[in-house]
């Protein structure tokens, strides 16, 4: 048996896609979620004797999992760019992660593959907002412009698809996104000829226009503070919201709060572009924390530790 597990936003997504491509393997089995699903190798726990590849979940936040799979005699492919902590020294396991903060999962295949299909990875590293590697990457394989930018509409669609809180947040589950576009070697033709792309494009500017009516939480302080109310579009939206909103003052930190059905807080952390770091380890400090430097959240945050997660991140990127 094999078995694909993947991050079901723009760069788990394209990560897969470029490695199914060259690796073509049509009877794995997909095993996803919504990009905040983190601990996918959870849901196949008991598969035994098998070949399993795993693309951008952190190997720390499914370690468990991960050496029961190992000690169940499955051979692992594992691509990341997320916290792993000691990585696990085993010949059934064959690590390809790099935390570093300028580097997507994507871009690591797409190193692995010899930029085989490195418009993909320029796609994927704009969704996650990369921009100055997306771009980057472009240049070594002379794209024009146009063709950048719609790499970079292309890349920031597929991540907005993949936030939501359960998978009926979402407008397209993210394993029927990817079988929609893994039969295109080009994503131009992709962009040319998909009709979901159209949907992404009608939903993405209904939230956004929501978003950008939400006014700054603390204004007048160099790091900004965003809170979002309990809806499906602010759920949709917010990594695309925080994104752009870093990309708008590079020299701050910006956090998104979003409140969950059970009073707890979805939280969204970026660090500033400037200076992408501590963004993991801030979250990591809280319960189901997670993520890299340059971007991470807090799953369920309680709500008698907000006061104290907003004295940390000010205290975190308070120079």
């Amino acid at each position: 048996m094999y078995y694909d597990v993947f991050n079901g936003d723009a760069d788990g997504i394209l990560a897969l896609h470029q490695f199914r491509l060259h690796y073509p393997q049509p009877e794995a089995v997909l095993v996803t979620g919504i990009k905040r699903d983190i601990k996918l190798l959870n849901k196949i726990q008991t598969v035994q004797d098998s070949s399993i590849t795993v693309f951008d979940i952190s190997l720390d936040s499914n370690r468990d999992a991960l050496l029961q799979l190992l000690g169940q005699n499955n051979e692992i492919i594992y691509f990341d760019h997320h916290f792993a902590g000691t990585i696990p020294d085993t010949k059934r396991l064959t690590p390809h992660i790099d935390p570093s903060p300028a580097v997507c999962t994507s871009l690591i295949v797409d190193t692995l593959l010899e930029g085989r299909y490195r418009s993909w990875a320029v796609a994927a590293a704009f969704g996650d907002n990369l921009h100055d590697t997306a771009q980057e990457t472009a240049r070594t394989i002379n794209l024009n412009s146009e063709q950048i930018s719609r790499l970079q509409e292309l890349g920031e669609l597929l991540n907005y698809n993949g936030y939501g809180a359960e998978i009926s947040d979402l407008h397209f589950p993210p394993d029927v996104l990817y079988q929609a576009l893994h039969p295109y070697e080009d994503p131009f033709s992709f962009l040319a000829e998909s009709s979901d792309l159209a949907t992404l494009r009608t939903g993405f500017a209904e939230d956004m226009a929501l978003a950008m009516d939400q006014k700054e939480t603390c204004p007048g302080k160099n790091n900004r503070i965003y809170t979002f109310p309990n809806a499906p579009w602010a759920r949709r939206v917010a990594g695309v919201f925080s994104n752009l909103r870093a990309r708008e003052k590079k020299n701050a930190a910006h956090t998104l709060i979003i409140e969950n059905d059970d009073t707890t807080f979805r939280i969204s952390v970026r660090a500033p572009l400037n200076n992408r770091k501590n963004a993991d380890s801030l979250c990591l400090s809280f319960p189901t924390g997670g993520g890299r430097k340059a971007a991470a959240g807090i799953n369920n945050l309680p709500a008698h530790m907000l006061d104290d997660f907003l004295d940390r991140f000010e205290a975190t990127f308070s120079t």
